[in-house]
């Protein structure tokens, strides 16, 4: 097998899906038994004071909340995702849409909490 470089492996990991990179780093914990999240936590405070000066937000879902199923198609409708794919950002949390325009993720973020989730602004 040939050997990947970085940014080949980077390269491949945009062009994923959210759902595809969340079974991603599912099989690297089973694999590896290392928690990529771990890692993600303890660098947080870094990557939030880069980003306050940000003019652009990431919006990350941290709860669907009781309306699932609102919550599923605005997640449909915004990120264009098939009905699996956001039934599973809704059951997982995580990121709906990155590097988006500050005004952009507020209005994303106004839509998700009027279907009944929680989100935040990274």
């Amino acid at each position: 097998m040939a050997k990947l470089s970085t940014n080949e492996i980077i390269d491949a990991i945009g062009e994923m899906t959210i759902l595809e990179v969340k079974e991603l780093v599912d099989a690297m914990k089973e694999k590896f038994g290392v928690d990529p999240s771990a890692v993600a936590v303890a660098a947080a405070p870094v990557a939030g004071a880069e980003a306050e000066g940000s003019s652009t937000k990431t919006v990350v879902l941290k709860d669907a909340g009781a309306s699932k199923i609102a919550v599923i198609k605005v997640i449909r409708e915004i990120t264009g995702l098939g009905l699996v794919e956001a039934k599973a950002v809704a059951d997982n949390g995580g990121n709906i849409k990155e590097n988006v325009a500050a005004d952009e993720a507020e209005q994303i973020k106004a839509q998700l909490e009027e279907a009944g989730a929680t989100v935040e602004l990274a």
